[in-house]
């Protein structure tokens, strides 16, 4: 309350007129101002009051006034007692000496006032703001401790709406904490901050922005103080700030703004980079910046919404960039495993698009900064697999796939550079870093699509058998011709193997449902071609899908099995979609065992995974009709070994004879017939005397001693297929088709001397262009006189043709429906050929400037026609 006065002699007896009060001191200033222009001062002192009225007596200083400095017309007077209570309040809480602290009788009446009159808290607020500044400005440090310990405590008893403006002035006191360069008021100002973060307010906040925190708690969190336990502190107080604008801001819809990329692009890289720099590391809990830094990132992303991922996802790429921490991408990885393990399961794709984004826009970059954000793609999709649906599966694989055609071209690069012999050794550096790029590739393939549901990994594995490239033929994602036969055959590889990781501990119910047409038919032609890795992995596939009762790792390795009993395997009796399926397409299972029998490049691998593949068919597929479809493999197997038209090498050949041995003794185990066992044992101890190195025991040594030839003679060496039908004349076996020899399927490639690879496709059309045409010095047969008493001479013709159509008679009538249709869809395909082949010859294009295509020696060349030497219809010249 102010009193204005004209005369010092008024105001003096005013001031002796008052009632006593004791232990105040009050100070009385008066500036005037004559009418007559000339300046004049008198100021009045009072000390204290005594308890008679008596004032101790003034002094004859005269000072001006303390906020003006200035004279002023008039005489103005403030008076102690005349001042408003809650500023009464507030001063009495400060002790003359501030080690004294704060004074808590005092501090209750302040509080009781506060509540009493909540009104008055934004003049409460206000006063105590403008002191505090005060104290701050002539570094009064023990005060300011003092005042923010009494808004501290105000906050936490006042709860109601009139806080909303007390709160402006508490958060302008601490802003003014926090620009100080002293580290205790930081520190000070930090910890108020995080008490009134934890207050939960009745209403929403309209106005309030803490733009000014975010910026400098992430200032504080990047602190370079000398002393490292300053440091220390200031960097966890500023990791604490910015959990309690988080913890404030993210739960109050009307605070959306915190998610902007402007606050995230400060909070996200400020938690890192304490994550990352981890000095100290006895140090726990909220004293370690490091842990309390990722206990705040866990919080963060814990509450991202939906439509904030993005905004929380971008700074992590971007400082993992800055700080180039993909490579070592250790610190990457940890941070990603933290994402996913933080944020809600249904926005993990959110994350996954992110990574593979960020992938392409380092499609360029280094191979270890493409395998670094690959292998954090890896451990991304390893976590989120079980949850992704929808496009982002197919995402995933087609930036992949398009990575990894990128990769192998940047390692086979361009053939001078890799024949120049100053750029070996970086070439070489150079490959074996994209091998480290393409293994994580295929890793982060197949593991996706290994913890798919069931219902998407079939999917899956069509759309990965989709993408194996076919040199010479038109893919959606690699350019064959570009990236050439090896490029091509690399790519098969890696695709291959990422299937087996797709399929491993795929259980699907049907078979129909893990080997549809659409899988089945380009996978058995892969399994035709000549390269031995390849086939390998393929087998490895089918075993993957046909073995739904985890037997393979029990048939591990090829050898004549004592007991199969002790072995205990696992089997069910075979569905009726099983019986469909082998109905349809077990005759392409047994095409693809009988022709990966006989390439000359086989190892012992090899024919232990062929053996593997038969004794799965049989656990898992195999009825009555099957067995003797897989018998009649069997002895057609050992057939082809011993009439050896092909001209296998002897390893092959007695390879092929242990495989039979071999899968001979568990199929006869399997099925429980005696007869049957004692037949086959009988020939095993027969081997085992006479011929070892027929079984798998011995052949596959490293010095076993090889025949010459195989003797045919020496029946009891070999199966027969009069015992088996003996053994087998039970009810349930069709022992009537054990007679009809096994025949593969014909296809076109069959039709060539040499199964071709698909990186030889260009090369078996030529050659099924040059078998086809009709040999000149065939056609030049000369005419003589035993050649006409033959054409005359039709007896043996008669019998001949007799003798062929019983064989015709006798195939069909005891032959399955399977092979018959085989036999007939081959004749077409042929004349289909033929066919194709006399147009070929006929019908031929005009010339042409531009050239026309010509075959030699397997491969296509262009021959240009100039204008001059081309002939032209009459009706075209003028």
């Amino acid at each position: 309350m102010y009193l204005y006065v004209c005369d010092p002699d008024v105001f003096r007896s005013i001031c002796q007129t008052q009632t006593p009060f004791q232990a105040d001191l009050i100070q009385t200033q008066c500036i005037g101002l004559g009418s007559d222009g000339t300046e004049w001062r008198n100021a009045y002192r009072c000390s204290r009051v005594g308890s008679n009225g008596d004032s101790a007596g003034t002094s004859g200083k005269q000072d001006l006034h303390p906020a003006l400095g200035w004279p002023a017309l008039g005489v103005c007077g403030c008076c102690g007692p005349l001042r408003p209570r809650y500023k009464r309040l507030v001063d009495n809480i400060f002790p003359e000496d501030p080690k004294d602290g704060l004074v808590k009788s005092d501090m209750e009446k302040l509080t009781f006032y506060a509540v009493s009159a909540p009104e008055k808290l934004d003049r409460i607020g206000a006063y105590l703001a403008e002191r505090l500044s005060r104290d701050v400005v002539r570094h009064r440090y023990g005060y300011v401790v003092i005042a923010m310990e009494a808004l501290d405590q105000l906050l936490m008893a006042c709860h109601s709406q009139s806080i909303k403006p007390f709160v402006e002035s508490f958060l302008h006191m601490v802003a003014k904490l926090l620009e100080s360069r002293e580290p205790d008021l930081q520190v000070l100002g930090t910890n108020s901050f995080v008490k009134f973060a934890n207050i939960e307010e009745d209403t929403p906040s309209y106005h309030r922005r803490y733009d000014f925190f975010v910026s400098q708690f992430s200032a504080m969190c990047h602190s370079t103080h000398e002393d490292p336990e300053t440091r220390n502190r200031i960097r966890v107080a500023g990791i604490k700030g910015l959990q309690g604008v988080v913890r404030k801001t993210v739960n109050d819809e009307l605070q959306a703004i915190i998610w902007e990329p402007q606050h995230m692009d400060k909070l996200i890289p400020s938690m890192l980079f304490n994550m990352q720099d981890n000095e100290d590391f006895e140090r726990t809990g909220e004293e370690n910046p490091a842990s309390l830094a990722e206990s705040c990132f866990r919080e963060l992303l814990g509450r991202a919404a939906y439509g904030n991922m993005n905004n929380a996802v971008h700074p992590v790429l971007v400082h993992l960039d800055n700080h180039r921490l993909w490579d070592p991408n250790d610190f990457a990885v940890s941070c990603f495993r933290i994402i996913m393990y933080s944020i809600q399961a249904q926005h993990s794709h959110h994350v996954i698009q992110q990574v593979l984004s960020h992938l392409d826009t380092h499609s360029k970059n280094t191979p270890r900064v493409r395998a670094g954000i690959v292998q954090v793609l890896l451990e991304t999709v390893a976590i989120a697999a079980k949850g992704s649906i929808g496009p982002t599966v197919l995402e995933v694989f087609n930036t992949l796939l398009k990575h990894l055609r990128m990769s192998v071209d940047f390692e086979l690069g361009d053939g001078s550079r890799r024949n120049s012999a100053s750029s070996l050794s970086s070439t070489r550096t150079k490959e074996s870093e994209e091998r480290i790029v393409q293994n994580a590739i295929i890793q982060t393939i197949g593991f996706f699509g290994g913890n798919l549901p069931d219902y998407q990994r079939a999917e899956v594995m069509m759309f990965v058998m989709g993408k194996v490239p076919v040199y010479g033929t038109p893919c959606h994602t690699l350019d064959t011709v570009k990236i050439g036969h090896q490029g091509t055959k690399r790519i098969q590889a890696m695709l291959l193997s990422s299937l087996i990781m797709v399929t491993s501990g795929f259980k699907c119910k049907t078979i129909c449902a893990g080997l549809p047409m659409a899988f089945l038919e380009p996978l058995c032609s892969i399994s035709l071609m000549e390269d031995s890795e390849l086939r390998l992995l393929v087998l490895e596939i089918l075993h993957n899908i046909i073995d739904r009762h985890d037997n393979r790792a029990k048939l591990r390795g090829i050898r004549i099995i004592p007991n199969v009993a002790a072995l205990k395997i696992k089997r069910e009796k075979i569905s009726k979609q099983d019986v469909v399926f082998m109905k349809k397409h077990g005759q392409q299972l047994y095409r693809h065992i009988y022709l990966g029998c006989k390439e000359e490049d086989n190892v012992q691998k090899n024919f232990e995974l062929l053996f593997t593949a038969l004794a799965l068919i049989t656990i898992e597929l195999a009825n009555e009709e099957v067995v003797i479809d897989l018998i009649r493999l069997s002895i057609a197997l050992q057939d082809m070994a011993l009439a050896n038209e092909e001209n296998m090498p002897m390893f092959i050949r007695c390879g092929i004879m242990a495989l039979v041995a071999a899968y001979l003794n568990f199929l006869s185990q399997m099925i429980a017939n005696p007869p049957f066992c004692q037949h086959v044992s009988k020939v095993i101890e027969m081997r085992n005397l006479d011929a070892p190195h027929l079984l798998p025991e011995h052949v596959f040594r490293e010095k076993c001693v090889l025949p010459d030839n195989l003797d045919r003679d020496d029946v009891g060496l070999y199966f027969q297929t009069a015992d088996l039908a003996e053994a087998l004349s039970v009810p349930g076996y069709n022992v009537e088709r054990l007679a009809v020899p096994y025949i593969p399927q014909v296809t076109d490639e069959d039709q060539l001397p040499r199964r071709k690879s698909f990186v030889d496709t260009i090369s078996l059309q030529v050659d099924i262009l040059s078998n086809s045409l009709p040999d000149q010095s065939q056609l030049a047969e000369e005419i003589t006189f035993e050649t006409l008493k033959k054409a005359i001479d039709t007896t043996g013709l008669e019998e001949q043709e007799r003798e062929r159509r019983r064989q015709v008679m006798e195939k069909f009538q005891k032959a399955p429906f399977e092979e018959i249709a085989a036999h007939c869809e081959s004749k077409a395909n042929m004349l289909h050929d033929r066919l194709a082949q006399v147009f070929e010859l006929t019908i031929r294009p005009p010339p042409s400037p531009s050239g026309t295509v010509t075959v030699t020696s397997g491969h296509a060349q262009y021959q240009s026609v100039p204008v001059y030497e081309m002939k032209f219809p009459d009706l075209c010249v003028y």
